[in-house]
């Protein structure tokens, strides 16, 4: 198992098919999904499905999703990291994109911040990317907090399906300079 960052709180590893039940109870929760279409799953299999996407871009791109362990206990707390998107989504591809899921018991706590501050550090310090984007539903209160506390800049608003998407991006001098 490799480990990518330690915290004092929170351990951001690869995803295993050992989170199985962790990856189900997350995306199983119509809260967590709320602002993200309600693609809820409804089986261990499609859970499966999702650590086998993740475990292949590890693959393919040498990143992708991390899952998030809380350090005091060891349980299963959701998912975050940065992953590249080849397909095209507001005028862009191939670019890296920041997003987390976290069950909904650690909601409120920092988590979520301290995933994306930790995520986007490393983006920049080890994989010397120039820039990374974030989108969150315009709804979405907590998501769009998280993205601007860590220094990301609202760029653009943009329709996904009917569905109103804030657009988020930060430079590698930018982040340097915070």
């Amino acid at each position: 198992m490799k480990i990518f960052i330690e915290t004092n709180n929170i351990i951001l590893r690869e995803m295993l098919v050992s989170d199985i039940d962790g990856i189900f109870e997350l995306h199983s929760d119509p809260e967590v999904h709320k602002y993200l279409g309600n693609n809820i799953i409804s089986s261990t299999s499609e859970a499966l499905e999702i650590i086998n996407m993740v475990r292949q871009q590890y693959v393919d791109n040498g990143i992708g999703r991390w899952t998030v362990i809380d350090k005091k206990n060891g349980n299963f707390v959701g998912w975050a990291g940065l992953k590249l998107v080849k397909e095209l989504t507001n005028n862009h591809i191939n670019y890296y994109d920041f997003g987390y899921r976290l069950l909904r018991k650690y909601w409120g706590n920092g988590i979520g911040t301290e995933c994306a501050f930790e995520s986007i550090k490393y983006g920049f310090n080890v994989l010397n990317l120039s820039e990374i984007f974030a989108a969150a539903h315009e709804d979405n209160t907590a998501s769009n907090k998280i993205l601007i506390k860590c220094g990301l800049k609202l760029i653009e608003v943009f329709d996904v399906v009917g569905v109103r998407q804030n657009w988020y991006r930060i430079a590698s001098q930018e982040w340097h300079k915070l």
